[in-house]
């Protein structure tokens, strides 16, 4: 009887054997485990929209907290354009590994990117084909140092910036931790736009609270954050100077306006494009 019984086991744990070696054979592909609703679901990745086009130039992988607005903002696009680009039905579910086209259809890979700064061409310190040396002991007058290249310039562009509000700033710009500027005031202060353009996005978004961003240009955009009202509406056309909003304290732990100036999405200092006070 114990024979059998250890033949019985024996068997048991071949069959448990097979069935996992035959499961990970057929389960390849990555997967997520995610949990709501009061169930857990497991989702392979290259079944996400646009999981084809993971990696692209020109494409974006939905990360965790990601909202297409924040998306827009980081690539200097409208949401709207992303979601039609995209072909996404419904632009408020978006899923973490989901691949959106974040440039034009038709445009050049790195277009909607940072672009690199002119260089100024200096001469070669080998000889040109067709000009002649100098002769031997002669002296030659030292050529002028290259003229630094000037960074992009949000005037170079014709925007003029004003500011968009008249309070003290209590924070200044930092790539990492401060990706624009903050202006103090009270509760109820005028905002208004530092540039004429085209309003791309009006509501609220985690970390900016009552937001507003304009599109100025092809290439330029400003947000402004923390507003405790908002004056305008989606794809309204606006003046520089224009009251777009009353200063609040949304998602922030004071009354401020948190301004930022973005070139092709890449936050830049506005500061350097303020006008002196």
């Amino acid at each position: 009887m114990s024979k059998q019984k250890n033949l019985k086991l024996g068997w048991s744990a071949l069959l448990v054997g097979v069935l996992l070696v035959g499961c990970a054979q057929t389960n390849q592909a990555p997967v997520e485990t995610r949990t709501g609703f009061g169930r857990t679901t497991t989702v392979d990745p290259a079944t996400l929209p646009g999981a084809e086009n993971a990696g692209k130039p020109g494409y974006y992988t939905v990360k965790p907290g990601d909202t297409l607005i924040r998306i827009g903002l980081e690539h200097g696009q409208s949401w709207k354009d992303i979601a039609r680009w995209s072909n996404l039905e419904n632009p408020n579910a978006i899923e973490v590994g989901q691949v959106v086209r974040v440039v034009p259809p038709g445009a050049a890979p790195g277009e909607g990117r940072p672009s690199t700064p002119p260089t100024t061409t200096t001469a070669s310190s080998s000889p040109v084909q067709g000009t002649a040396l100098p002769p031997a002991g002669a002296t030659s007058t030292p050529a002028p140092p290259p003229v630094p290249a000037a960074a992009p310039s949000a005037d170079a562009a014709g925007l003029g910036l004003i500011w968009p509000a008249s309070g003290t700033v209590i924070g200044t710009f930092n790539e990492t931790t401060n990706k624009g500027v903050d202006i103090a005031g009270k509760a109820g202060d005028p905002v208004v736009a530092a540039a004429a353009g085209k309003v791309i996005y009006v509501g609220e978004v985690r970390g900016y609270g009552q937001l507003i961003i304009i599109q100025h240009s092809k290439d330029y955009l400003t947000a402004y954050g923390h507003n405790q009202k908002l004056l305008v509406k989606d794809d309204q056309n606006v003046k520089k100077g224009q009251n777009i909003a009353e200063m609040g304290s949304t998602d922030t732990d004071r009354v401020k306006l948190h301004f930022e100036l973005r070139r092709q999405g890449k936050p830049i200092d506005p500061l350097r494009y303020l006008p002196k006070r």
